[in-house]
């Protein structure tokens, strides 16, 4: 069975998982602080780390990301979902910190890093799925958008929506899947 943390689980942890947060009156099974490293856990511990509208209240997405990376094992995943930052909605939490589209975890891929400096921590991206405004999906541009999951020559479809019709064509949601390279499990 496989190991899944569930950071910042609030009061709907994902069934068979360790939930994690800071807030003692959620479903966690560990109180921990997302902006406080190390985690209490040793490295490799997880399978799977899920984080859901967890990642835009942390103060430091580097360090974050460089302890999920710690605990997650070589070939595990870590998936996460948050508002993209075009989301209508995006402004009215005001614990929110961190804006987010596509592009914005590239420092972690060997796959066109724009400051590949920033970071050791290496993640190979599966999957980016971008969910629109109901009438937005309605009118195909969701699916036009995800285009090049399946396709990757079609990516400069994302690239032209994220740069110059997302705050037209708003998003709502984005969800990153990726999987955790760790030397050891390198060529």
């Amino acid at each position: 069975m496989p190991r899944i943390l569930d950071i910042g689980c609030g009061l709907h942890k994902i069934e068979g998982a360790i939930g994690m947060d800071v807030n003692p009156r959620t479903a966690a099974d560990v109180l921990c602080d997302l902006n406080r490293p190390p985690y209490p856990f040793v490295s490799d511990a997880f399978d799977e780390v899920v984080g859901r509208h967890v990642i835009e209240h942390v103060e430091d997405v580097l360090g974050v990301m460089a302890e999920l990376h710690r605990i997650t094992r070589p070939g595990g995943i870590i998936r996460l979902l948050a508002p993209h930052y075009t989301n209508p909605d995006w402004p009215t939490d005001p614990t929110h910190r961190v804006h987010l589209n596509s592009f914005s975890f590239r420092c972690f891929t060997d796959e066109e890093p724009l400051f590949p400096f920033y970071t050791d921590v290496r993640l190979k991206p599966r999957r980016v799925h971008v969910t629109v405004l109901r009438l937005w999906k309605y009118l195909g541009w969701e699916w036009l958008i995800n285009l090049d999951h399946r396709w990757p020559a079609l990516r400069f479809l994302r690239r032209f929506w994220e740069h110059y019709l997302s705050f037209i064509i708003r998003g709502k949601e984005i969800l990153f899947e990726f999987e955790v390279v760790k030397p050891s499990a390198l060529g």
